[in-house]
């Protein structure tokens, strides 16, 4: 009896954890924009910014757990996880974060706007960037085998098996840069594997039209900001 009574108090305490992860897809939803996983199921997704290890050092969504972009953009990362299917069968996309709330990205923006990092996190007073209009994800490979709703239950950290890219995604650095890599290589600040896996991933982002960020091997835009600001709305 006293086990019955433990398990309905968990349910009950996870509902409204629940009830708000629902609210915050739906207001993804009603602003046009789609559960990356509906469209490509085989994709990975661990948003960096619902956890703890990320730049600001605290949980940004509360809520959110799911990728979403906007269907275009989902058709594209289709596109690209076959590309990468077609190539290596052991390895999967991995999304750390897609259309980001502009409330998000003034947060983010506070952290950095008075450090030399700011040139890193586009300024919502600007209209912000592509993350804030639903063209734009953070992503990089991981092993296929890694089972990525083990980070979702409330956890702050998590390991995500993916091979190497010279740097963990959100480092705020020049190595994180892919203008000069072969520099990178022959100064020892990345090894050669990163640099392939960067390439390899670079290759499978463009083939479904994707663009890559000088300053960041894991930022990818479909579109530009300059048409994103003509054409589409800031997500709230």
């Amino acid at each position: 009896m006293l086990v019955a009574q433990l398990f309905v108090g968990v349910l009950q305490a996870q509902k409204p954890v629940q009830n708000r992860r629902q609210a915050a897809g739906q207001s993804m939803e009603r602003q046009g924009l789609v559960n990356v996983k509906a469209i490509v199921p085989s994709i990975k997704v661990a948003l960096m910014y619902a956890r703890t290890d990320n730049f600001c050092h605290r949980m940004l969504y509360h809520d959110l757990r799911d990728a979403y972009v906007l269907p275009a953009c989902a058709d594209a990362l289709r596109k690209a996880q076959a590309e990468l299917k077609r190539r290596r069968p052991d390895l999967s996309l991995c999304i750390f974060d897609a259309t980001r709330p502009m409330s998000v990205q003034q947060t983010m923006w506070d952290a950095v706007k008075n450090t030399p990092q700011y040139f890193y996190v586009s300024n919502p007073a600007h209209g912000g960037g592509m993350h804030n209009y639903g063209m734009a994800v953070d992503i990089s490979i991981c092993k296929a085998s890694w089972n990525d709703a083990s980070w979702r239950e409330g956890a702050a950290k998590c390991h995500i098996d993916t091979i190497p890219m010279g740097v963990k995604v959100d480092h705020m650095g020049v190595e994180s840069h892919i203008d000069k890599e072969q520099e990178l290589v022959s100064r020892g600040m990345i090894s050669r594997e990163a640099l392939n896996n960067r390439r390899l991933l670079r290759e499978v982002m463009r083939t479904a039209g994707f663009m890559p960020l000088r300053t960041e091997w894991w930022h990818f835009n479909l579109r530009t900001r300059e048409w994103a600001k003509k054409n589409l709305k800031v997500v709230r």
